[in-house]
């Protein structure tokens, strides 16, 4: 198969600040973060009215993920040989190609051009390319059904894992 199109070339809005400085697969629930917008090219009018919502989805680029480590087929999540090998997209992997990860995360504040946030996963220096106010509308039409797996594998995706 050919290219339909050119190739997309995005400019990063602004950076996660968070303590996590290396990717973890669990205890994301607590980690607080804040995202600081490009103070040149943004004014904190950019950011008006996003604290009357309690979430925010945050869409940013997997920077630190190798080349070499990007998957086009299948695998199993996790490397775990008890779930099955899946594709690529029917998963949430890092290491996927274009490297762009989706979180939705709590909203703590709001203050000039920084986002203080919480359930955050992603790491220090992460670059941030959108970010969205969430909407119950835009939310699943309908009833979400996943496999097992998946269910026993967010299962302490947010949990505490402090000392």
């Amino acid at each position: 198969m050919t290219r339909n199109s050119p190739p997309i070339e995005l400019d990063p809005i602004g950076t996660v600040h968070s303590p996590r400085k290396t990717k973890q697969d669990d205890g994301w629930g607590d980690v607080e973060s804040s995202i600081e917008l490009d103070s040149t090219r943004f004014t904190p009018a950019a950011l008006r009215g996003l604290d009357d919502f309690s979430h925010v989805e945050i869409v940013f680029v997997m920077h630190r993920v190798r080349e070499e480590n990007i998957e086009f087929g299948a695998r199993h999540p996790r490397n775990n040989p008890d779930w099955p090998a899946v594709g690529i997209f029917a998963q949430r992997a890092k290491g996927r190609p274009n490297r762009i990860g989706v979180s939705r995360c709590q909203i703590r504040g709001v203050d000039e051009l920084t986002i203080d946030v919480v359930g955050l996963d992603a790491i220090d220096g992460t670059p941030v390319v959108a970010i969205k106010p969430c909407m119950n509308e835009f939310g699943p039409n309908g009833d979400v059904t996943q496999p097992t797996w998946a269910a026993e594998l967010m299962a302490t995706y947010y949990d505490d894992c402090s000392p």
